[in-house]
């Protein structure tokens, strides 16, 4: 072999190297990218008969359950949460929903809007990602006057659903814009008056609340039924389209954790934890029995799914990921 092919073969095997070199620097500077660490837009679709019913995230907040918890058994909520692979406090969902009727477009509650900081408030940047707009919005029916479900209806004192008749519950309407109620609340429960007072004032100023009392029909296929117990008003909405059902259920539950094998522990933002446990104890048994869809505001987004009864208490069977194809011919 020559002198000039033995070069070759060297510089052959550099460039070779040289290659393999950026090569590994090309894999290691994609490896060194920054974490991103959001998630996709909130939202899922739910096809109810003829309605599309959109689960609209409006962000998480970390609750206490170990504290807020109230009539568990000792170690009880520790104990569940664990099981779950869940630690204290727990990272926790709140749900909106928005109802597409074809003739009607529906929100179910609000949001927080800006009452309790940037992990939540994000219902119209959902719905927006979801593609509707505030202004589309017909109409949006309030489970309860509490601020994490009525604080989006006003941003800087303007109405958010300029275009939206709100539906309440009147025993709601009527205790929560009370002034005398709010003197003679406890101290930890006048931030809700006034953040109440805050929500509604614009809806209020233009005329479009719209009290109902008792069971009610919203609109065709919507009904508004009273679950009172987590405020005097406290109000669940069942939708039904070609012989499907779904059951909007507020805050009938807080810790799907606990709760649904023990429906009999409460929360201390019950107003009545005693009347919350019956009505949450009669609204699982009949969706248990009937089995149709049931939605939370305070599930694991995007709460859809079904509950089975289990000795005492219950199970959650959380929906099944669906593309909605067309069905097959």
């Amino acid at each position: 072999m020559t002198l000039s092919f033995h070069l070759n073969r060297v510089a052959a095997t550099a460039v070779l190297s040289l290659l393999a070199f950026g090569a590994f620097m090309s894999d290691a500077a994609l490896a060194a990218a920054p974490q991103q660490r959001n998630q996709a837009p909130g939202f899922y679709r739910l096809i109810l008969g003829d309605f599309e019913i959109t689960a609209l995230s409006d962000g998480t907040a970390d609750f206490p359950m170990d504290k807020i918890l109230i009539g568990a058994k000792p170690g009880e909520v520790e104990a569940a949460f664990g099981q779950a692979f869940l630690k204290l406090p727990v990272e926790t969902s709140v749900n909106t929903f928005l109802i597409n009727t074809r003739t009607k477009l529906v929100l179910v509650d609000a949001g927080a809007g800006d009452l309790f900081g940037p992990t939540l408030g994000h219902t119209v940047e959902n719905l927006r990602a979801a593609g509707y707009r505030p202004e589309e919005v017909d109409a949006v029916l309030i489970t309860h006057f509490h601020g994490d479900h009525i604080g989006g209806l006003e941003h800087e004192g303007k109405l958010v659903f300029p275009n939206a008749t709100v539906y309440v519950n009147e025993k709601d309407r009527s205790y929560w814009l009370n002034e005398s109620n709010e003197a003679n609340a406890p101290d930890d429960a006048k931030p809700s008056f006034k953040m109440a007072r805050l929500a509604l004032s614009p809806a209020l100023g233009a005329g479009k609340v719209k009290p109902f009392s008792g069971d009610t029909v919203i609109f065709p296929g919507i009904k508004a039924i009273e679950a009172p117990g987590h405020t005097a008003g406290h109000t669940i909405y069942q939708i039904e389209s070609e012989g499907q059902k779904l059951l909007l259920w507020g805050d009938l539950m807080h810790a799907a954790a606990v709760q649904f094998p023990d429906p009999e522990v409460a929360v201390q933002w019950d107003s009545d934890p005693k009347q919350a446990v019956a009505t949450r104890e009669k609204i699982l048994a009949d969706a248990a029995k009937n089995g149709y869809w049931i939605a939370g505001a305070h599930l694991p987004f995007p709460a859809f799914g079904h509950i089975r009864a289990d000795g005492k208490g219950y199970v959650y069977l959380p929906i099944n990921y669906t593309m909605n194809r067309p069905p097959k011919n």
